[in-house]
């Protein structure tokens, strides 16, 4: 086995830090989200991710895949959702084995009302403490992160 490549000062500055402004971030944002909207980020990644799409329809398993959680893990919060109203599964026209989510009129309601003050979150606790070019590298850098971490056989669209 190698040795491993410790991080030097400036790469656990980064690291550290990062991991800090994910745990509090993520913290605060959930907080406001379920304060004022009553959904969990589960919940609201759900419905915000539906309501962009043409048909407000997702298979079950390209859903999964976009939240990088199970089939089975989706499934039960699926249910959960479904018992309040916000969604709802369907059998695959064209695949009996496979379900389709579909955004309900509720769903669309909770979305709608969730939406602005989730934004007004988001941008109170990290969007507006930065400077455009900020901003920028910090797109870059995700961008670049996640070309190496996401799977190329989740598709990125309905189907």
């Amino acid at each position: 086995m190698d040795d491993p490549r410790w991080l030097d000062q400036d790469e656990e500055r980064a690291w550290r830090g990062y991991l800090r402004m994910r745990t509090l971030l993520n913290a605060e944002i959930v907080r406001d989200l379920g304060r004022d909207a009553g959904l969990s980020e589960p919940d609201y990644d759900v419905l915000s991710t539906l309501s962009e799409l043409e048909g407000r329809r997702w298979r079950l398993q390209e859903l999964a895949g976009h939240m990088a959680w199970s089939k089975s893990r989706l499934s039960h919060h699926l249910t959960r959702m479904e018992q309040r109203g916000l969604v709802v599964r369907e059998a695959c026209p064209d695949d009996g084995r496979g379900a389709l989510v579909t955004l309900t009129d509720e769903g669309i309601r909770a979305i709608e009302s969730a939406a602005p003050g989730h934004v007004a979150s988001v941008r109170r606790h990290f969007i507006d403490h930065l400077s455009r070019a900020q901003l920028e590298a910090l797109a870059e850098i995700a961008e670049a992160v996640v070309a190496n971490l996401t799977p190329p056989r989740v598709p990125v669209g309905p189907s």
